[in-house]
């Protein structure tokens, strides 16, 4: 392709950028400087020259392992940022100078600040949490054990006021002898409190029965409010818990049991007084705490903000200069170990901005020595890369999900831009269901700056990437629904009153019966005349159905025209006159031919049948045609048709094999050993099937011919299939009116008809449900899934080979969508 010179010249999606391999040879003072500048340019794709070495061999292993160390501190900070609701400032995204080795340190000196505040915050917190429990704890066991005394008072009272009313001569003596025998046998009992989780307190209850065969007296106490706890610091609804034992034995097996059940222990006074005492020194404690994990909070938190400030500026930093570093590892060294040497490709417009950088470069580094910069001939296929915009992007990726296109090969996504939602909307056409997929994408497209800062769901961000391919579905939908006549099912005057009336008042209810035409044709689209009336499913029908065919086989057309493009610019005459030509022939001689008869069907209001002319021009060729002929001269014109039909097949199929055959062995006695041009590789690519066309390779005249073979089959009997597949515009478009019809009157006018307010809305509301659900969703999803097979398998296998790979620049702006 030639060069159209200046900096950016104007897009041009037929085809793609013409691209050159070059070669840098870089001096090692400038090449980190050379390739961030070649960086923030993004139109160089670096080849890798150190396959063959790990990735630990590699020259600047060390320095990304540093930006790798680095990366993991900003990951830290982002963590830690957003578990105390700070966002990262992009006021100060803009990248200032800044020296990583200065950068490293200070990040290592923050990080250390962090850890350190984070433990000491959780080392306070811990102990606050713990002083809060051992409170409650207090509160709790002391209104245990306070009401355990009233009790013990009230009792001792009670047998008081009871020895004093039974006073005999005998009692004395045996309360004497009783209060004896029980000082001497008076037991010590310990006690144990704390708190466990409430969810194990029945647990932990019966497992202490069990362990000390129940010689324990347990006294739980559930907290009215949830408690934080000190060990993993969640909210726990917890019991508080006092246990009576006796014994060393029972009090371990006590302990290890807390320790099993996760229960906080805690030290705990008998004596009344000394619980009070406890209480106020735990409540001084905790607001001493509280004072300071809050100045601790804050301090954090100021470290935080400014964290945030500068960290989009880090980031960005850190991300290039592991970029950086990762591309310069993709570079060799020279014999003399003074230069890194570097091969990779760029479009031929690019060619000077390059030039411009490298030399910027050597002289913002200071090099005595400048970079060198030469384009090398190869024959290895380049990237294929087209310069798209947000407009047409999504257009090209419908194409790249099939195959991305080989290189300066004739670019489908230039015709899709049309094609793919003209086609849509013949399936789709509804002029009202069109206006509703239309505002739906104007919404995407005025917020679309917002949004695209955002990070959507995984179906919001497919909808917002197509948001403009959607738009084109909904325009060509309003421009088919207006030609179909179709308002949510309704027809609308809109271009004009009816061509057709009733002959008198007594028909105005019938249907076409008595309907006669007294004014000129409907001027644009369908006479609305034609809905409800009993023909309009066999007329609709009729027309949706010719209509199918014409627009397959002009798009098949198409692809073959395409064809002869791409064989026309890669210089291959053999594709011109032993694909092209017979392709078209056998394709018009059959379906042009029914194309041609329906058009003159429709011009001359003919009553033919056009199945019986297709059938009998291949049964009966010789027959009379008698009423279904539409011209004269048609049998002779038949004849003529199916013979160069039945030439073409062989015309496909034997002479290619014999031509690449002798164009090898010409190669191989020393005719054409001159060096190939990039265009050249296509001479072999046909016999290898997707080689590069290397001379050296073998022919092989029986893969080469059973190739062929299967590619004549393929074409003949994709000629009919495919546009049987084209039918697929008429069955769709025949069952999105008939959905449309059906919510309309069965939901909609049948609700309307109960004359009750409730039955009314109710319907409404159904009506628009359906709409939205099935016609608007499932129905556009369908549509669009038909379009692309009839795009991919129809159109596009009929030139388009796919077998490319897409141009991947190195390019920081690229950056901004990996966290790596």
């Amino acid at each position: 392709m030639a060069d159209r010179g200046g900096c950016c010249p104007p897009m041009d999606l037929f085809r793609s950028e013409a691209m050159q391999l070059v070669q840098l040879i870089i001096p090692m003072e400038s090449a980190h400087l050379t390739v961030s500048y070649l960086g923030d340019l993004g139109l160089l794709q670096f080849k890798d020259l150190n396959s063959d070495k790990s990735p630990f061999q590699r020259t600047y292993a060390s320095q990304i392992k540093r930006c790798g160390e680095m990366a993991r501190k900003l990951r830290f900070f982002k963590e830690q940022m957003l578990k105390a609701g700070f966002s990262t400032s992009t006021k100060s995204a803009a990248v200032t100078d800044i020296d990583l080795d200065d950068l490293e340190v200070k990040l290592g000196e923050l990080e250390a600040e962090l850890i350190e505040m984070n433990a000491n915050g959780e080392k306070l917190q811990r102990g606050y949490n713990e002083l809060l429990e051992y409170k409650l704890v207090l509160q709790k066991g002391g209104e245990f054990f306070a009401s355990a005394q009233l009790r013990a008072t009230a009792q001792q009272r009670e047998m008081g006021s009871q020895q004093m009313g039974d006073e005999s001569i005998e009692t004395p003596l045996l309360q004497e002898q009783e209060t004896s025998t029980d000082l001497s046998k008076q037991v010590k009992l310990g006690f144990i409190t704390g708190l466990v989780p409430r969810e194990k307190s029945m647990a932990f209850e019966r497992i202490l029965f069990r362990a000390t065969r129940g010689n324990v007296l347990l006294k739980q106490v559930p907290a009215e409010d949830r408690v934080t706890d000190p060990v993993s610091g969640e909210k726990v609804e917890k019991n508080v818990f006092v246990v009576f034992y006796s014994g060393e034995r029972a009090k371990n097996k006590i302990l290890k049991i807390c320790e099993a059940f996760g229960a906080n222990r805690y030290p705990f006074a008998e004596d009344l007084g000394k619980q009070g005492l406890m209480i106020n020194e735990v409540s001084g404690r905790i607001s001493e705490l509280k004072t300071t994990i809050d100045a601790g909070l804050l301090l954090r938190d100021n470290l935080l903000r400014t964290i945030g400030e500068q960290f989009e500026q880090w980031n960005i930093k850190v991300k290039k200069e592991k970029s950086v570093y990762h591309t310069l590892n993709m570079l060799s060294l020279d014999v003399t170990k003074k230069c890194l040497v570097a091969e990779g490709w760029s479009p031929v417009f690019a060619t000077k901005q390059i030039q411009e950088a490298l030399q910027r470069a050597a002289f913002d580094s200071n090099s005595q020595v400048g970079a060198i910069f030469q384009v090398l001939h190869t024959r290895e296929s380049p990237p294929t890369y087209f310069r798209t915009n947000k407009f047409t992007s999504a257009f090209q990726e419908i194409v790249d999900a099939y195959g991305v296109a080989k290189y300066q090969e004739a670019n489908p996504g230039v015709y899709t831009i049309v094609t793919f939602p003209f086609l849509f909307a013949v399936m789709f056409g509804d002029w009202g269901h069109g206006i509703c997929l239309f505002l739906a994408t104007l919404f995407f497209i005025v917020r679309e700056k917002k949004l695209s800062s955002q990070k959507l769901g995984d179906i919001t961000e497919m909808t917002f990437g197509g948001r403009y391919v959607i738009m084109m579905m909904s325009l060509f939908s309003i421009y088919t629904g207006l030609i179909y006549n179709e308002f949510f099912s309704v027809p609308f005057e809109l271009f004009g009153r009816s061509a057709y009336a009733c002959r008198d008042l007594s028909c105005r209810d019938s249907t076409t019966v008595g309907l006669i035409k007294v004014r000129d044709t409907y001027p644009f689209g369908l006479d609305p005349a034609w809905h409800g009336s009993r023909s309009e499913l066999p007329f609709l029908n009729s027309l949706k159905m010719k209509m199918s065919i014409l627009l397959g086989v002009a798009q098949m057309n198409l692809g073959i025209i395409l064809s002869y493009f791409n064989a026309t610019f890669f210089s291959n005459s053999l594709n011109i006159w032993f694909q092209f030509i017979p392709q078209m022939i056998f394709l018009n001689s059959l379906f042009g031919y029914l194309s041609l008869l329906i058009i003159v069907k429709w011009c001359t209001g003919s009553q033919a049948d056009l199945y019986h002319i297709l059938i009998y021009m291949f049964l009966s060729p010789t027959d009379e045609l008698g009423e279904n002929q539409l011209f004269p001269g048609q049998k002779t014109a038949q004849i003529v048709l199916l013979l160069l039909a039945l030439v073409s097949v062989p015309w496909m199929l034997l002479p290619k094999p014999f031509l690449l055959k002798m164009q090898h062995e010409n190669r191989h006695q020393g005719q054409s050993y001159a060096p190939l041009e990039s265009t050249d590789e296509t001479l072999l690519s046909e016999a290898n099937h997707g080689s590069h066309g290397h001379d050296h390779e073998e022919f092989e005249f029986g893969e080469v011919f059973v190739h062929q073979l299967i590619h004549t089959i393929e074409f003949v009997l994709g000629a009919v299939s495919n546009t049987a597949s084209y039918l697929r515009l008429w069955a769709l478009s025949l069952a999105h009116s008939e959905l449309s019809v059906v919510f309309y009157e069965k939901v909609l006018l049948l609700a309307w008809g109960y004359n009750n307010i409730i039955i009314l809305i109710v319907g409404i509301i159904v009506f628009i449900f359906a709409t939205v659900g099935v016609l608007l969703v499932m129905e556009t999803l369908s549509a669009f899934l038909h379009a692309l097979r009839l795009h991919w398998v129809e159109f596009m296998n009929k030139f388009y080979e796919g077998d490319g790979y897409k141009f991947h620049p190195f390019s920081f702006a690229l950056l901004d969508d990996n966290d790596d």
